[in-house]
């Protein structure tokens, strides 16, 4: 199975070119103000006009309100939304779009259980080292030994980066990886060598 690569947290013009192409699958936008790989909708849309046709472009949220996803969704030419909150399966539901739901696996009493029921209609569940309340993109690997048997497609995130991609890949076989801090020079701001080298260690491992 060839495993789908997303490259999340982009800021940069050059480096959505960058990763277009390199072959990816799906760009995240970061729609969450407290992140520092945050986009507002204007900076967005100009990321946004560097996504073809066959990309897929994610907005990511965090606890926001109904009316700002709503909002973003009008503006924006999402093709999926990612959430990162406590948000509920109905309140994620009720957009129009396929949606992906973030699992924190940094927090030492997680039992990752009973996933399929909380949020039976995302399209996919991705699991992340953070802790609940916190965002991604913070570099750390979980234990991959905790993640459940679930229904839903599986996304890998969580220090992923070029060096152990491909041991994820060969352990977990997801049917996506998501990369941000792992091909970053400093937060927002990737590197196209890193991108490059991340997706050719994707695509040799999944062959």
């Amino acid at each position: 199975m060839k495993t789908k690569i997303k490259i999340c947290g982009l800021t940069r013009k050059q480096d959505v070119q960058a990763a277009v192409a390199a072959g990816v699958d799906a760009i995240g936008l970061v729609l969450v103000p407290a992140s520092p790989r945050y986009v507002c909708i204007s900076k967005a849309l100009v990321l946004a006009a560097e996504v073809p046709d066959g990309v897929h472009l994610v907005g990511l949220f965090m606890d926001a309100e109904a009316n700002t996803v709503s909002e973003s969704c009008r503006q924006l030419p999402l093709t999926a939304l990612q959430f990162h909150g406590s948000e509920k399966n109905d309140f994620a539901a009720q957009f129009g779009l396929p949606w992906i739901k973030s699992i924190a696996m940094g927090d030492s009493e997680t039992e990752p259980t009973g996933f399929t029921q909380a949020w039976p209609d995302a399209c996919a569940l991705l699991f992340d080292a953070h802790r609940s309340g916190q965002q991604g993109g913070s570099g750390e690997v979980f234990d991959w030994n905790k993640i459940p048997s679930i229904r839903q497609k599986l996304m890998l995130a969580g220090g992923l980066n070029s060096d152990n991609v491909a041991t994820a890949i060969r352990q977990l076989s997801p049917w996506a990886v998501d990369v941000s801090s792992g091909v970053e020079s400093h937060p927002g701001y990737k590197d196209k060598d890193l991108i490059l080298r991340f997706c050719n260690e994707v695509r040799a491992a999944s062959v």
